[in-house]
């Protein structure tokens, strides 16, 4: 090893890889300039983490012992960048979000094809057969995910707890109601950033159990009230294509709401639904049977 010669170190914490440089190179602490490359991530509740990533330069005592008024000063910056992060780290971060958005799409578009009556793959998961849970241990788990991300956000708001029958599941949902006041940054637009923490909720509490559980996450009773408003609009536009004999077609819409589009007139015994179009513009159309 030479003086001036960098080597790079990853770890959970940026401590632990500086200990685990030090460790391999054996030297210690006055020996060499730390470099924070990267600070580590817990991510949204584990979900996201990142490692650390250090670089260590050796130096030489003599020159060690020269710097150190200037060393002291860069240790409160590597401290101060510890507490604030880095912009540029922040961006890296991003990246476990849009890999959620991506799971997301894909699982409501699955939903929307079994309402549809299209034909989808089911995915290979793997449960316990041999697992099961109490609906108490169901709540408490499921209430403490939930008020963790809150917390995690800086949201000030309670959650109320309900079982309610699923007519598209066997067994109740657990319906986990987020009230308080100016939560409208939690439903986003269409619904789009509920559908993400839903999902969140629903991978943490399947992944902890290893067994599927309907829950549902709603703010403020928005579902209901967003189901019932389509639900209006599809009837509506069904008897207008009854009475012209013409299709009709919605306007686009996240998957997760076309969903309860098909679901609203999928019983009906005059038109049927579909979906058309792609990515953004993707709608659904009634049409006559």
């Amino acid at each position: 090893m030479t003086r001036g010669q960098s080597y790079d170190y990853t770890a959970k914490t940026v401590d632990d890889a500086v200990d685990e440089g030090l460790r391999q190179l054996g030297v210690s602490r006055d020996e060499v300039d730390v470099e924070v490359i990267q600070e580590g991530s817990r991510g949204l509740l584990g979900i996201g983490a990142s490692d650390a990533r250090i670089r260590l330069t050796l130096v030489d005592s003599a020159e060690e012992e020269e710097s150190q008024p200037e060393k002291a000063s860069e240790t409160v910056v590597d401290s101060a960048y510890e507490e604030e992060g880095d912009p540029e780290d922040s961006k890296e971060e991003e990246s476990p979000a849009i890999a959620l958005e991506a799971a997301v799409s894909e699982e409501v578009e699955r939903e929307e094809e079994e309402s549809s009556g299209e034909e989808v793959e089911e995915p290979q998961v793997e449960f316990d057969a041999e697992a099961d849970i109490e609906e108490a241990e169901l709540e408490d788990l499921a209430f403490d995910l939930l008020n963790q991300m809150l917390v995690h956000l800086g949201i000030e708001a309670e959650i109320d707890l309900a079982w309610s029958d699923d007519p598209d599941d066997s067994e109740p949902a657990l319906i986990l109601n987020v009230v308080g006041d100016d939560l409208g940054s939690l439903i986003g637009r269409n619904g789009e950033t509920l559908s993400s923490i839903q999902y969140l909720i629903r991978l943490m509490v399947n992944q902890e159990l290893h067994r599927w559980k309907n829950i549902v996450v709603d703010i403020d009773g928005y579902k209901q009230r967003r189901a019932e408003q389509l639900s209006q609009l599809a009837h509506r536009l069904a008897e207008q294509v009854v009475a012209s004999g013409r299709p009709a077609s919605l306007e686009p819409m996240p998957a997760n709401e076309r969903r309860l589009v098909h679901i609203a007139l999928r019983n009906h015994e005059q038109v049927y639904t579909e979906s058309t179009g792609e990515d953004m513009r993707r709608k659904v159309q009634i049409l006559l049977k």
